[in-house]
């Protein structure tokens, strides 16, 4: 009887799209190897470490009242040797609980969503406590950052070319790296047509649309994009997904009844795919996995606020193909919106630059790689 294979799934919970992408290679691994122990473990939660939860804690209020200050660690740990020693401190904060966690699921494979677990589990490595496991990290940034660079990694899977190139020159094998993209919902290809998409949100078919989306916390400014797309004179039809801030949900309901606008708003909602093939553009936080989903459905985005350090690289990776336009502080939202979804040449075009950046089969292609190299080690 063939031994069944045990897959260790690593993400964090620090932003959703570490999580998504960790859920996507779920699903394909479970499609794949159906008879085989797959699990995801989330290495920043409470129940994996009190110590990981109070260090998230500390991170998102860091990112909500300091972001500048993110800025500065995220530049300082990308540079150099300083940069090497700020990766290995976290490593080393963050090693034991990856020993004991390695301990008690025993994984043939482990893969990781997020540098905080790639870089413990390598580290661990290092010291000789755990080498039995294949390790992959999943890169769910479009940009290569140091944080994410260890030896003793196996695998990675990076966003893009360019990146899959920076890690071969930095040394690793050919073998090693692969430019699969970051990992979406297969599912996402089974999303509603424009049209079909409309007549269920019982929308007018050739209105223009415009989703606002902010996480699952309802983040990004929502608010203030909709009270300056108020000098829009021309009717528009606005999307809202508030996520689980019922106050915002409350905010926006609010404000719908004033507007002359349509305005639509869901909570925490699973017909996000709907929504998004309804629109015809996205307003939106730079977020790798949110990115990815908009090129695969061939959605236009106006990106603001970024966080500084990954999300910024987002933004620049995006507009820099033509897919989105990224609206810097001080600018506004209704100006670029108008200047958009009213030029249907424009659209047209970064519809077509979207669809060129997308990578639907990422989490198919990453599992089908895992799958090959465990045939070869186990013929």
């Amino acid at each position: 009887m063939t031994k069944k294979r045990k897959f260790l799934i690593m993400t964090a919970s620090i932003g959703s799209g570490h999580i998504r992408a960790a859920e996507a290679v779920e699903r394909e691994l479970r499609r794949q190897f159906p008879g085989d122990d797959i699990q995801i473990v989330d290495f920043m939660s409470r129940k994996t470490s009190i110590f990981h939860g109070m260090l998230k804690s500390l991170y998102l209020r860091m990112l909500d009242f300091v972001p500048n200050l993110y800025d500065v660690f995220y530049k300082v740990s990308g540079d150099g040797s300083s940069g090497v020693f700020a990766q290995t401190m976290f490593a080393v904060v963050m090693c034991h609980t990856m020993c004991r966690i390695v301990k008690e699921y025993e994984p043939d494979v482990l893969i990781c969503t997020h540098p905080f677990p790639e870089g413990a589990a390598a580290l661990a490595r290092r010291l000789g406590r755990r080498d039995e496991f294949l390790l992959a990290a999943v890169l769910t940034d479009y940009s290569l950052h140091q944080i994410w660079i260890y030896p003793k990694v196996d695998l990675y899977f990076t966003a893009t070319e360019e990146m899959r190139e920076g890690l071969l020159a930095k040394g690793f094998s050919p073998e090693q790296v692969f430019a699969s993209g970051i990992a979406v919902a297969e599912n996402i290809l089974g999303a509603p047509s424009r049209e079909e998409a409309r007549r269920g949100l019982g929308m007018d078919a050739d209105a223009k649309a415009v989703l606002l989306m902010g996480g699952g916390l309802g983040l990004g400014g929502i608010q203030e994009s909709l009270k300056d797309m108020e000098r829009i004179k021309r009717p528009l039809s606005l999307l809202v997904i508030a996520g689980r801030n019922l106050e915002l949900q409350q905010k926006v309901e609010q404000f719908g009844r004033a507007s002359h606008h349509e305005v639509k708003v869901w909570g925490y909602t699973d017909r996000v795919y709907e929504l998004m093939s309804a629109a015809d553009i996205l307003i939106t936080k730079p977020g790798a996995l949110t990115m990815s989903e908009a090129f695969v459905l061939g959605l236009p985005m106006l990106l603001h606020e970024p966080i500084p350090g990954p999300e910024t690289k987002n933004a620049v990776y995006a507009s820099d193909h033509g897919a989105a336009v990224w609206v810097h502080h001080g600018e506004s939202i209704a100006e670029a919106v108008e200047k958009i979804v009213f030029d249907e040449e424009r659209l047209g075009s970064m519809r077509r630059q979207a669809l060129s950046c997308a990578r639907p089969h990422a989490a198919h292609d990453i599992v089908g790689v895992l799958s090959s190299l465990l045939a070869d080690r186990n013929s």
